[in-house]
């Protein structure tokens, strides 16, 4: 029976939320607030966004042997894949703050207590599934195009990508094979993880939401999907201190995105 809460929720039969149509100024909306949100917690967010500068470094030290090296790129795309389950504790703090709730930075744990953490771990294993699956992807892409030698130097890898025929392939494909991971994974998890921190809905209802959402709001949720893609990347190349910003502020915008698209969500 505990399993099958973690899909369905408490109730046997799983509740929907309805989706509203959304437009590009409910982005700008939900981006303000998730500033907003940042600048009324920033000693908080120093603390959690510690988190992600962390992880940034620990995928260039990963990949600083050569033959880790045309890994570095699939790995910081990847990066926005997961984010969606690195970000509920700042969901967490986004919530508490609407509601006039405490904002200390120790209930952004709070989220251990929730009743869908079972869901919530389920979905985020889910993410981490499609992420492996795309390194592994990636990696097979750059070794029929390469071959399994490891690039002789940054220097000559960097020829080859930019330069030579192959290196034009691997950038379209690899690019285009990444924008179907991240389609699957924005659609699977736009909305479900703040879905499940507001309500115990179960897995089922919460990615059927997602998805929903998605379908009803095709061109402003790709467009979500490019602000988070670039807004990484702005963060790496940031020499991965741009991440404690760029990563807090856009967890905050996807609660308060959520709050624009779900509606008939029950607060608990």
């Amino acid at each position: 029976m505990a399993h099958f809460h973690v899909f369905v929720g408490p109730d046997a039969s799983p509740a929907y939320p309805m989706v509203r149509k959304i437009g590009v100024a409910d982005l700008r909306d939900a981006l303000a607030k998730g500033i907003a949100d940042f600048m009324a917690m920033p000693s908080h967010l120093v603390f959690l966004g510690l988190i992600y500068p962390i992880v940034g470094v620990a995928i260039a030290r990963a990949t600083s042997d050569q033959n880790a090296l045309p890994m570095l790129y699939p790995l910081m795309f990847g990066f926005a894949m997961i984010g969606p389950f690195a970000a509920i504790g700042l969901y967490e703090m986004s919530r508490r703050r609407e509601l006039g709730l405490d904002i200390s930075w120790s209930h952004a744990f709070e989220v251990r207590h929730s009743p869908s953490v079972p869901s919530i771990l389920m979905l985020g294993l889910a993410l981490m599934v499609i992420f492996l699956i795309w390194l592994t992807t990636a990696r097979l892409l750059y070794q029929a195009l390469f071959g399994p030698a490891a690039p002789h130097s940054y220097v000559n890898f960097l020829h080859e990508v930019f330069v030579t025929p192959k290196g034009w392939a691997l950038i379209i494909l690899g690019n285009a094979l990444g924008l179907i991971y991240a389609a699957v994974s924005l659609s699977i998890s736009v909305v479900s993880f703040p879905l499940l921190l507001d309500r115990d809905v179960g897995v089922t209802a919460a990615v059927y939401t997602s998805i929903a959402a998605v379908r009803k709001n095709p061109g402003p949720m790709a467009l979500w999907g490019l602000i988070i893609i670039i807004s990484v990347a702005i963060g790496f190349s940031l020499l991965f201190v741009g991440l404690a910003v760029v990563m807090p502020v856009l967890a905050h915008a996807s609660w308060h995105l959520y709050r624009r698209t779900v509606q008939n969500v029950v607060h608990s």
